[in-house]
């Protein structure tokens, strides 16, 4: 395994700990600053929009430079933003420390899932992919939980002094162990990258992306609240509830990213549906303990497990310019995750109780799937196309070429 994909998992676990540990910690900063539980989840909705906003203009604005540099600029970026939210001392200051670091957030996943797939053998993209991804499992696993606790023992700012110092390890690991890499695809003008997005498949891409991950985020999102106040947690155990939660991510991240690399369309069909249902199956069942157990874990290993062959996905129907639809595909993601925040924060301000973010990701999933049977039987209808035509124009040889290149 290349060592740079070692050091983009660092990045990766950092700014994934940002990202998720404030959900485990928005009693405990809604609190602090005095603010409702739906403001307080704006810290989470505002990151997620933030992280569109990077994944295209930064992505974008960085097209034609070296991306190493463009990489290390973004983690000192990343760092700028949790120091920021560490030292806040008013909900708004927060909120411009948690902006500045999600600015990164998209760039840096964009432009690094393009840079781990150039460090392997092409039917090993997805696979290079989900190790790159592995850091944001892991700090599901690792970092949440221990973030989490750290917050409600020395306080919520004491983790993001701690993520800040992730980010510095980061930035050393990057700049020692990411080869400088040369590629004519480094000097593709931005006109060139906007050609990809005359795919449909690209924009149909991005909306599976925005709703399959937008369901499972819209469950998430509150379930400090499901945990302790439907099924019966006490406030001290959900740190290591989140620890089965991201267990499921590392899970489906491995098995989503092995089964990608074989067939990416078949694998998010069955990923995305099983998701709907746990979804369902959580909601009916969130007041038994053991019920809640067995969800968060399904629930992380489903939803995360479409990541990988989602980013692929758009990476070759992108073609030659994959670098900015990667980085909207990373939009699209936060995309979700805002839509399912605000979404799930309606459902509890209309008295619909804490169970009420878990069937609106379930219906928003839904929709995901019917999308995604869409884009999967629109792409086996082109590839039958491209291959008759292959045929009556070359015969076996070039129906040969042309399944290879559409695969």
């Amino acid at each position: 395994m290349p060592l740079g994909l070692v050091a983009l998992a660092i990045g990766a676990f950092g700014i994934g700990l940002t990202e998720f540990v404030i959900m485990g910690l928005l009693p405990e900063v809604a609190a602090d600053f005095r603010v409702s539980e739906a403001a307080a989840g704006w810290l989470i909705s505002g990151y997620a929009l933030a992280v569109v906003v990077g994944a295209l203009v930064l992505t974008a604005a960085t097209t034609r430079l070296p991306r190493k540099p463009v990489l290390l600029g973004l983690v000192v970026l990343f760092i700028a933003g949790n120091v920021l939210t560490a030292i806040a001392e008013d909900y708004s200051l927060a909120m411009i420390g948690r902006i500045l670091a999600a600015l990164c957030h998209g760039a840096f996943f964009g432009i690094g899932s393009v840079v781990a797939a150039s460090l392997v053998a092409p039917e090993k993209k997805a696979g290079a992919i989900a190790i790159m991804f592995t850091g944001l499992t892991a700090a599901n696993v690792l970092g949440v939980p221990f973030g989490t606790f750290l917050g409600q023992q020395l306080g919520w700012r004491a983790t993001f002094w701690a993520i800040s110092v992730i980010g510095v390890l980061a930035f050393i690991g990057i700049a020692a162990l990411v080869p400088v890499l040369r590629s004519p695809e480094e000097r593709i003008s931005i006109r060139g990258e906007l050609q990809a997005f005359r795919s449909g498949q690209v924009w149909l891409s991005l909306l599976v992306t925005v709703l399959a991950y937008g369901g499972m985020f819209g469950a998430f999102t509150y379930i400090a609240y499901t945990l302790t106040e439907v099924s019966g947690f006490a406030s001290t155990t959900v740190p290591w509830l989140l620890v089965l939660f991201g267990a499921g991510l590392v899970v489906g991240n491995w098995l989503g990213g092995r089964l990608a690399d074989r067939s990416i369309d078949g694998t998010l069909v069955v990923f995305i549906a099983a998701l709907v249902v746990i979804l369902a199956l959580f909601g009916l069942l969130a007041g038994s303990p053991i019920a809640t157990i067995v969800a968060l874990f399904l629930m992380g290993g489903f939803g995360f497990g479409t990541v990988p062959g989602l980013q692929s996905r758009i990476m070759n129907y992108a073609g030659t310019a994959p670098t900015l639809a990667s980085g909207a595909n990373i939009g699209a993601f936060n995309v979700g995750n805002a839509l399912g925040a605000w979404a799930g924060g309606v459902g509890i301000a209309a008295g619909l109780g804490y169970t009420s973010p878990i069937w609106i990701g379930a219906t928003i999933t839904a929709v995901a799937l019917v999308v995604m049977i869409i884009a999967a039987a629109a792409a086996r209808g082109s590839h039958a196309s491209t291959a008759m035509s292959a045929d009556g124009a070359g015969g076996p040889s070039a129906r040969a070429t042309a399944t290879a290149t559409t695969h």
